[in-house]
Parts: C-alpha cells; structure tokens; sequence
C-alpha cells in the first residue's frame, strides 16, 4: 500500500498517533507536556517514530531524514529533561514549551515529504524533496511552527505570577 514496507506502514501508524496526540496536547493544554496523559503518548509515539524510522533509510549513508531523526531525538530529550527540572526553575518555562513545539514541527517535515511523493499514487504531487510543492508545504509549517510557538510564549507571559520584590 502506497510503496510501504511493513516497517515503513508500522512507522507511520505510530507516527500517525503522536501527530494526533501532539494536536489533542495543542487543543486541550495548549502545549505538549508529560504533565498530561496525551503528552506522555506524543514522547513515547515520537521517540518510536525515530527509532523506527533509522529503519527505513536506504541511502547507505547518513542523511537528511537521519539528521531530522536525531535532532528531534536531541530536542525531545532537552525538553523532558527541562520538564523534569522544572520545579528547580533554572530555566523558564517557555524554553520546555518551545522545545516540544519544535518536536511537533519536525515532525511535519518528512511528513510533508512523503505524503507530497506519495500521494496521489497515480501521480504524486512532489517529485522529491526539493520539489517546489514540498519547499512550499515545509515553509508554511515553518510559519506556523513560529507563528505557534510565539502565541505559547505570550500566552505564557500573561499566565505568569507577577514578581513582589
């Protein structure tokens, strides 16, 4: 079904699931956190679309889709890890919020890929991944992605306790 392996339909199943559990954490929280239930399933989903993903690229050597992969590894670890100290406050709350949201965003960039050389099967939209279509999609989700993180930031600011010193 639409040229996937059985890993490469595994992969996207699990990867279909932390989009959604992503977009619920947005809906809901306004942010992803494992603070909720719907974040803990967008870590665990992301880090197995990853891991799963190492599976699938058939470059022989390292790659774009590698380096995605492993940043959005190191940029999901960062924000559990800044999660996980927040009660110590030594970094403010905004940078955990942004970190997951740029998980979220990455996620969007093969995603977008794939979908575009995919779909339709009979004639897909994208060549590959420097087609116009597909630079296009990617700058869009770029937008939004910074469009999105900048309401989290504000919206955060007015939510903050005011300073009595």
């Amino acid at each position: 079904m639409f040229g996937l392996t059985q890993l490469g339909a595994v992969h996207t199943l699990i990867s279909l699931v932390a989009v959604a559990a992503g977009i619920v954490c947005f809906v809901r929280y306004g942010s992803i956190s494992l603070r909720t239930r719907a974040g803990g399933v967008y870590v665990v989903a992301t880090v197995l679309t990853c891991v799963t993903a190492f599976g699938l690229f058939r470059t022989g050597a390292f790659g774009p889709g590698h380096a995605i992969g492993v940043l959005t590894l190191i940029v999901l670890a960062f924000a559990v890890l800044v999660e996980k100290r927040a009660q110590a406050r030594t970094l403010p709350h905004a940078v955990e919020v942004v970190s997951y949201t740029t998980t979220f965003f990455l996620h969007w960039i093969p995603a977008i890929n794939e979908t575009t050389t995919r779909l339709p099967p009979s004639a897909p939209l994208a060549s590959g991944p420097n087609d116009p279509v597909i630079l296009v999609l990617v700058g869009i989700a770029l937008v939004l992605y910074v469009a999105g993180a900048a309401v989290q930031v504000v919206r955060l600011k007015a939510v903050a306790p005011v300073s009595t010193r």
